[in-house]
């Protein structure tokens, strides 16, 4: 295999990337939810060429008992990439960042659930990235968080991610791959969005105060966004659950706006 050869420049003299975006433009999304009849829960995401299965189990009793919490559930997050999902063959073995990601997943999704309802019991989240081309972590809370609502895990929220970057000094929002391994640094992070509390926020390279400062807010606006693709995935799914009369419809709509936790927003003007 030829080896990785770097691009003479990550933005272009008309101000768009490799891959034709704007800085503040999200890669194609597709989201789908309840892919795996055999998990309690499931989502898929592509994002870009990123492409990641997510699949919740629980609340079930926790194994090995020492890992119980009197007082909650135990969120377990599990994040792998599949062998053949880099160009370069990964070990089978979990791998030191794999399990620093997981970490960072759970710790992103804990403050949207209400795990308080389940103690002594566990939720497990499956993450499992099929082909990695950049922004593996974010698009993985993305798909977890919809595969725990799927799933009937009480939430607070969805919990939209994303990651904002620099390259040739201007950011860049929901890198790639190129621009993950050439850039100037990324800052991915995750929130609530009906209060835009933050639940994931990291930092690697250099941001001056004002970069940092923009970054975030351009980060919550995609992570709004993001949100919307979210409730669209449940809706369709959901609706083909829905009932078939059209006067249970309307009903259904807005059972399934409350459990969103959405039905007291004001809806958005054109």
């Amino acid at each position: 295999m030829s080896p990785e050869t770097k691009p003479d420049f990550l933005i272009n003299p008309e101000g768009l990337r490799l891959d034709g975006r704007r800085p503040d433009e999200i890669r194609p999304t597709e989201l789908e939810v309840g892919i795996l009849k055999k998990a309690d829960g499931s989502a898929m995401i592509k994002q870009g060429n990123t492409h990641i299965l997510a699949a919740v189990y629980g609340p079930r009793e926790l194994h090995p008992r020492h890992l119980t919490l009197n007082d909650r559930a135990y969120l377990r997050c599990e994040y792998r990439m599949a062998t053949f999902s880099v160009p370069d063959r990964k070990r089978p073995a979990p791998s030191r960042r794999e399990r620093e990601i997981s970490m960072v997943i759970s710790n992103a999704l804990e403050p949207a659930l209400f795990l308080e309802e389940f103690p002594k019991a566990v939720v497990d989240v499956y993450i499992q990235v099929i082909q990695a081309d950049g922004g593996t972590r974010c698009a993985s809370i993305n798909a977890a968080s919809l595969a725990l609502a799927d799933a009937g895990i009480p939430m607070r929220s969805l919990v939209p991610a994303v990651a904002v970057g620099k390259a040739d000094d201007k950011l860049l929002v929901d890198l790639g791959d190129m621009e993950d391994k050439y850039g100037g640094g990324d800052i991915p992070m995750a929130i609530i969005p009906r209060t835009e509390e933050i639940t994931l926020l990291q930092q690697d390279g250099s941001f001056k105060k004002e970069e940092l400062i923009e970054a975030i807010r351009m980060g919550i606006n995609s992570c709004k966004y993001l949100h919307e693709l979210q409730k669209e995935a449940l809706k369709r799914a959901y609706a083909k659950r829905a009932p078939a009369e059209d006067d249970e419809e309307d009903e259904y709509e807005d059972d399934l706006e409350t459990d969103l936790g959405e039905s007291d927003l004001p809806e958005e003007e054109d």
